[in-house]
């Protein structure tokens, strides 16, 4: 019988896409991979990416680089369509990170794409959504930034199979911050954040302009970032260059960290890796392993990148010999930094809440070749000695485990929710504010603030706090109130929300607090109050869109209110005080001019965040010494209001004129008082 002879077919071009885009795209993390190699090529100084279920739901990623021109939007997911390679000569000394044109393609045929963008001089940014390597519909104009913001959702959609084969959304989702923090470590003049959507918590954030030690400290710890060496060689004969970090002989961990970059470009060489953990099995015990990373720089003439669609593997000529030179420098570093071991003893419980003062590590060096010479401390006189430390804790932090009971700290079945991507403001209003605060700022006060240890609430307007060997008493009222509008001022248009289970109607808390004395509402004198309700709701209500962009204040078609922005992460404002806030929003802001608008629209939010319950009790010229003391709010002013105040807060001159900060007390003035008893 004879057999059929299959015949032979071209493949539909939307069956070759999706098959090429299964080679480029095979996980969350490989998208990410190239599109953070885009930003980098546009050179960007600031890199964010948002995750959801491991990048399988969502994963954007936002930069401030170049953009893409509008005239360029309708080829840019096409397949080979690229701006870094003209011709095939091109690669024997290729300085970027893509070259291939395929990465935008590839992800067009397996998720759906958007792509907002603006270029440095353009009007206004622009959006496209992509689907297959073609404009869905033509790009539209918006609002944005310069850089560009693609979003990558529903990945691989259309391919049932591999979306069954990703183990698990925690899983990805680490694979994707991995590459991040590489890049990270390898670029520490760019800045990255990590984040899952609708969370505050960054899981990786990287300054922009650090160090390499910075970078790796932040992202890994600071067990391994004092433990490094340092690795910079050259080889004239070979052409190549080596730079990075290793750990010493004093670390070792369960899981090798090995990091390679040559030419910028992240790869792996097994070759590589098991030279160097030869090296180390001399000094580690089995099953130990070392911190790697390591950038090697070769002429690009001898670098052959185009031998792997994710470009995760180079050839490059005299492999064995380079690995051999590397081996060397390791084990030259190595085998210099073996005359001592170091040991590190936590003295106290971590503060997670103060970073300015990192006291909580003693460094206890032995040397094998040096005895330790026995040196007699400086002697401190007793009326000069400081007893208390500003960055220790108190056991109460840890006993407040929730703010139920407390209005002020309490909202029904409210959450936070999502967060948008942090933008960088650059609004003339905006800047001159925050100019105003920093050239306002007095360099005491702020050490004082910074360095200060908390006694405790006197009053509900008066705190005590220590500094160095003096004792200040502090108006909480004044020094709470300009925090929380120096917070408005710095993380304008980035806030976090606090969501309401339920809609609010403006209105009726609008007609509530033109019922409270504090109003100064005057039933013969003014119109009446459901004039007055419908007029502020119509100010409020017409200005909805700005008031959600920048200060995340949400207000429906039904002139219902449904969110208010979060300042400080722990802390909730008085609910009480919502009514009256509202109303001074529509009747104190000045919405005529841009800068006194933004100015005094945070201040009277200012203003809402500390009106604590004590406050709530008595009238604003009643004497409050004597109202009944709020658990709650007492606990946030120790662990939650001072502390922020040690962060970032600049404290303005006139606190030294006005009264808000007093020194009640000096150690060696009281001493001399006893000298003379």
């Amino acid at each position: 019988m004879d057999q059929q002879v299959p015949i032979v077919r071209k493949l539909a071009e939307d069956v070759v896409n999706r098959i090429a885009a299964g080679e480029v795209i095979q996980r969350p993390a490989n998208a990410l991979k190239e599109l953070l190699e885009n930003s980098l090529d546009a050179k960007s100084t600031n890199i964010q990416v948002t995750l959801k279920n491991g990048g399988l739901k969502l994963l954007q990623i936002q930069d401030n680089g170049t953009g893409i021109r509008t005239e360029d939007l309708g080829i840019v997911c096409e397949r080979f369509t690229t701006s870094k390679l003209q011709q095939f000569e091109d690669l024997t000394k290729i300085s970027t990170y893509g070259f291939r044109g395929e990465a935008l393609a590839s992800i067009s045929h397996v998720a759906h794409l958007t792509i907002t963008t603006k270029t440095n001089g353009a009007l206004c940014a622009y959006k496209a959504l992509y689907k297959d390597g073609k404009l869905k519909a033509p790009p539209k104009s918006c609002a944005g930034n310069v850089g560009t913001i693609i979003t990558v959702e529903d990945l691989f959609h259309n391919i049932a199979t591999r979306k069954k084969s990703m183990k698990s959304f925690n899983e990805e989702h680490l694979k994707v911050v991995e590459v991040v923090s590489r890049y990270a470590i390898h670029n520490p003049m760019v800045g990255f954040t990590v984040k899952k959507q609708g969370e505050l918590l960054t899981e990786v954030k990287t300054n922009q302009g650090s160090t390499h030690i910075d970078n790796i400290q932040a992202i890994y710890g600071s067990t391994i970032s004092r433990a490094l060496l340092e690795v910079n060689d050259y080889c004239n004969v070979l052409k190549v260059k080596i730079k990075g970090y290793v750990s010493n002989p004093n670390f070792s961990a369960k899981k090798q960290i090995f990091i390679l970059f040559i030419n910028d470009r992240l790869v792996d060489s097994q070759g590589l890796r098991k030279a160097v953990d030869q090296v180390y099995s001399i000094y580690l015990a089995k099953g130990s392993h070392p911190f790697i990373y390591l950038s090697l720089n070769l002429d690009p003439m001898n670098v052959d990148v185009n031998v792997h669609p994710t470009k995760h593997e180079v050839h490059f000529l005299h492999e064995d010999k380079i690995i051999d030179k590397v081996v060397d420098a390791i084990q030259d570093k190595l085998s210099g930094s073996n005359t001592s071991r170091t040991f590190y003893t936590q003295t106290r419980l971590p503060m997670s809440c103060d970073t300015l003062i990192d006291k909580s590590k003693e460094k206890l060096e032995i040397k094998e070749s040096q005895k330790l010479n026995n040196t007699n401390s400086t002697n401190i006189s007793q009326n000069k000695m400081v007893r208390t430390d500003c960055s220790e804790q108190k056991i109460d932090k840890f006993l407040n485990t929730s703010n139920s009971g407390n209005s002020t700290l309490m909202l029904p079945k409210s959450k936070t929710n999502d967060v948008i991507s942090r933008r960088e403001i650059k609004l003339t209003s905006v800047l001159s504010l925050r100019k105003e605060i920093e050239n306002c700022c007095s360099e005491t006060l702020q050490t004082i603030f910074q360095n200060h240890k908390y006694v405790g609430a006197a009053s509900p307007t008066w705190s005590l706090f220590q500094h160095d060997t003096n004792l200040y008493i502090c108006n909480s009222n004044n020094v709470l109130q300009e925090m929380f509008y120096q917070i408005m001022m710095y993380e304008f248009g980035n806030f976090g929300v606090i969501k309401f289970s339920n809609a609010l109607s403006i209105y009726e808390l609008i007609m509530i607090a033109l019922e409270l004395s504090e109003s100064g509402y005057q039933g013969s004198e003014d119109k009446p109050k459901e004039e007055l309700a419908h007029d502020a709701t119509e100010i409020l209500v017409s200005r909805a869109l700005m008031l959600n962009d920048y200060f995340s204040i949400e207000i429906d078609t039904d002139a219902n209110i449904l969110s208010i922005p979060l300042l400080l992460e722990g802390f909730l404002p008085d609910l009480d005080g919502l009514p009256l806030y509202l109303l001074r929003l529509a009747s104190e802001v000045d919405w005529s001019s841009e800068k006194q608008c933004f100015h005094s629209f945070c201040r009277e939010t200012a203003r809402f965040y500390i009106l604590h319950p004590w406050k709530q009790q008595c009238g604003d010229n009643d004497d409050i010494s004597d109202a009944a003391p709020d658990r709650n709010w007492a606990w946030s002013l120790e662990h939650v209001l001072y502390p922020s105040l040690r962060k970032s807060f600049q404290p303005p001159k006139h606190f030294l004129e006005d009264g808000t900060l007093l020194q009640i007390a000096s150690l060696p003035d009281m001493y001399k008082v006893f000298e003379r008893c």
